[in-house]
């Protein structure tokens, strides 16, 4: 009986995830992460975090998910979309990733794990979890990886063999046992179209990434003057990059989300590059109002507009 329960249990979870909006549910158990440790270890002892001091914060919480939740036997991973029906429409403009079109994904990833917990409250019991949202030291995608839910690629990130990489990933950390997916195979094969691309070579390996050669990392990251010597290496991002995901093979088959407050505003796709380069700070409290854009600040994406010039 025991265990139909667990079977039942992980039913119910991965149904009212995928209602509430998700588009993948995957589970594994809490447990220490051997495998991640000593690439965590050497990651920072070789400072590819650069100013992301918070990457060195709480290190064996990111490797333990027991010291976050007391008592955590299972660790939900989800994927949310967030691939974008549209594209800005100049195509000389300054660039920004897709996460950041529409409202800041912190927020809506938050209320939507607050729901599916308080549902396993109210249809399982009592049940222990915290939610997390790219907001605590946890390593999103290896978990995901763990679930089932795709494999780490050659530029670090989680990809999915039906529909590419472009997903936020969250977690519920709960105390209690579920039925556990196992891991899909790697598909990047000889590919290296990645690593190729990257116009700053962050990617300085296969699956090995410098986080602070990143143009992510120049544009949001890094609060002081951007080095010159990546002056002209930006390839018109000012607010994160995605080539190592755009050129990606994978890609070819992902979606427009349907997540209405994922939907970029039409003032901001339409903005011409002139426009940009004139952004007054009122422009940019209208157009990034609820969105991830405002973690640069005004000073901050205008530091950005000007530098690739």
């Amino acid at each position: 009986m025991a265990i139909l329960k667990i079977a039942d249990y992980t039913q119910l979870i991965k149904t009212e995830a995928l209602r509430l909006g998700f588009d993948y549910c995957g589970i594994s158990k809490a447990d220490f992460l051997e495998e991640e440790a000593p690439r965590l270890e050497m990651w920072l002892s070789k400072n590819m975090h650069g100013q992301m001091s918070y990457m060195q914060n709480h290190f064996d919480k990111r490797l333990d998910p027991r010291l976050l939740v007391p008592g955590a036997k299972s660790v939900i991973s989800l994927l949310l979309n967030y691939y974008p029906s549209e594209k800005q429409k100049d195509l000389t403009a300054p660039k920004i990733s897709k996460y950041a079109f529409g409202d800041d994904y912190h927020f809506l990833i938050k209320e939507k794990l607050n729901q599916l917990l308080e549902y396993i409250k109210n249809n399982i019991g009592e049940v222990d979890g915290r939610a997390f949202a790219d907001s605590a030291p946890i390593l999103d995608k290896a978990w995901a990886k763990k679930s089932g839910m795709g494999w780490i690629g050659k530029n670090s990130n989680l990809i999915n063999k039906n529909s590419g990489s472009f997903y936020f990933i969250a977690e519920l950390i709960v105390d209690l046992e579920l039925e556990y997916d196992n891991a899909v195979k790697d598909y990047c094969g000889a590919c290296t179209r990645c690593i190729d691309a990257c116009p700053t070579n962050a990617i300085i390996a296969p699956y090995s990434v410098n986080g602070s050669k990143c143009i992510s990392y120049f544009t949001i990251e890094l609060k002081e003057n951007i080095p010159s010597q990546v002056k002209g290496q930006f390839d018109n991002w000012m607010f994160g990059c995605d080539i190592c995901q755009d050129v990606c093979p994978w890609n070819r088959f992902s979606k427009p989300n349907k997540e209405k407050r994922f939907q970029p505003k039409d003032e901001l796709l339409g903005m011409k590059k002139e426009e940009w380069q004139e952004l007054t700070e009122e422009t940019f409290k209208r157009i990034f109002k609820n969105s991830a854009v405002k973690r640069t600040k005004f000073i901050g994406l205008k530091r950005n507009i000007e530098f690739i010039k």
